[in-house]
């Protein structure tokens, strides 16, 4: 039997405060088209001596794809609330056909929900691990009392271009619950 090309989201991974007011997605637990393919992807930690790797997060590691989509989905949401979401992300020196790229950070508040949006600068991360979009500058999704499907969809989609994409590394992302 074949393997699935695309790696499904293990949830058992989640971290979250147990409130519903902030998610943390790791790397297992996104949906990421051509995931499960080891020449696209791959799941690692930061290499270096091993008395420095105590701290240090997984990340995916995008090889290569035409077809960059990193999604997740959280459990339902308190309503109604706003929330920010920021992708932990960096570059490796090796990057590369990421300038000029149109690299969305998406979400939607249900399965039929309509798609918020924000373009990213890809091309501006550097090697350290940056929150992206800036903390101060985040998308925003709200939910509403009278939505009967609360869970929040988004991801990174880059799927019009058609460039070999590489270098790109994943590290978590963040959806919090802010108080307005």
């Amino acid at each position: 039997m074949a393997r699935e090309p695309h790696q499904r989201a293990n949830y058992d991974y989640m971290e979250d405060d147990g409130s519903l007011e902030c998610f943390i997605f790791k790397p297992r637990e996104f949906d990421i088209v051509w995931g499960n393919d080891n020449r696209c992807w791959r799941i690692a930690k930061p290499i270096g001596p091993s008395t420095s790797r105590k701290n240090e997060e997984e990340f995916a590691e995008l090889l290569q794809v035409s077809w960059l989509e990193v999604t997740g989905i959280t459990p339902k949401l308190d309503s109604p609330s706003t929330y920010h979401i920021t992708f932990r992300l960096s570059l490796d020196k090796g990057a590369s056909s990421w300038t000029g790229a149109s690299v969305f950070l998406m979400a939607k508040v249900g399965k039929k929900g309509k798609y918020k949006w924000k373009k990213l600068e890809v091309e501006k991360l550097t090697g350290d691990p940056t929150d992206f979009p800036s903390k101060a500058d985040p998308l925003e999704v709200e939910t509403v009392a009278d939505q009967p499907d609360r869970r929040l969809y988004f991801g990174l989609y880059e799927v019009w271009s058609g460039k070999w994409k590489k270098g790109l590394k994943v590290y978590n992302a963040t959806v919090k619950q802010i108080n307005k």
